[in-house]
């Protein structure tokens, strides 16, 4: 009888143990394998280049031609952390998230929910084809009737945070997390954007060549099960 007691309490253990979710890392430091690149220009001038290369050990976005840096590979649920610095000087860049039909917006972006990257505005939210809602919309967003999720309407929701990038030079560290349709981003450690009711929940993820070089050192991504913290709905404005 003890022996069944103890062979069940170990069963029970084993079967309520948890896996942790293994790391992926997108970026192995040498090559662009598990990527593919999508600069339109390079379709009709043959003698261009791809904007994105592997320099001493980074990745390297050197800006132009415009373009992506997409994944092959489609993701749901996952906590993605990304470090990455403006070597030179400040500019413009973006990590998109839920990414898929290619060239839907300009012929040049993917339908997707960008993490801004550019200079002092770390974290913004930019619709491209796709929506997402924050607690505080209007404040963030502007007036209601402008809203859009193309065109000119109003596509970006300004972050919560000023102050939460390192100097140009310096490494940031941005991690967005994808749980269901809720998206939150973290730079440096500060939440800086906390968004529900996407209206996708899954997709490739890309990162921009907009014009600015910009290097990053780590590419990783987490799978997740459950969102955890503060529901994105009574995450308010604290600027």
């Amino acid at each position: 009888m003890k022996k069944l007691i103890l062979f069940t309490i170990i069963l029970l253990s084993f079967l309520s143990f948890k896996v942790k979710p293994k790391t992926i890392n997108l970026f192995n430091g040498k090559d662009l394998i598990g990527w593919h690149v999508d600069v339109p220009a390079m379709d009709t001038d043959k003698s261009l280049k791809s904007p994105f290369i592997i320099r001493n050990g980074l990745l390297v976005s050197l800006g132009t031609p415009g373009g992506h840096l997409i994944t092959d590979a489609t993701y749901k649920n996952y906590r993605l952390e990304v470090q990455y610095r403006f070597a030179g000087v400040p500019g413009n860049c973006g990590v998109l998230v839920h990414a898929s039909t290619p060239r839907a917006l300009y012929k040049m972006f993917p339908k997707a929910i960008e993490s801004q990257l550019m200079t002092q505005n770390a974290g913004d939210f930019w619709c491209i084809e796709e929506d997402i809602a924050v607690a505080d919309m209007e404040k963030r967003r502007g007036p209601k009737a402008e809203w859009g999720i193309n065109g000119d309407r109003k596509r970006r929701i300004i972050n919560l945070t000023d102050g939460s990038e390192k100097p140009v030079g310096e490494w940031n560290t941005m991690v967005i997390e994808c749980v269901k349709r809720s998206i939150k981003v973290w730079v440096n450690g500060d939440l800086v954007n906390c968004g529900f009711n996407c209206t996708a929940d899954h997709g490739q993820i890309a990162l921009q060549a907009e014009g600015s070089e910009v290097e990053f050192r780590k590419v990783e991504l987490t799978p997740i099960s459950k969102l955890t913290g503060t529901p994105c709905e009574l995450v308010t404005e604290s600027r």
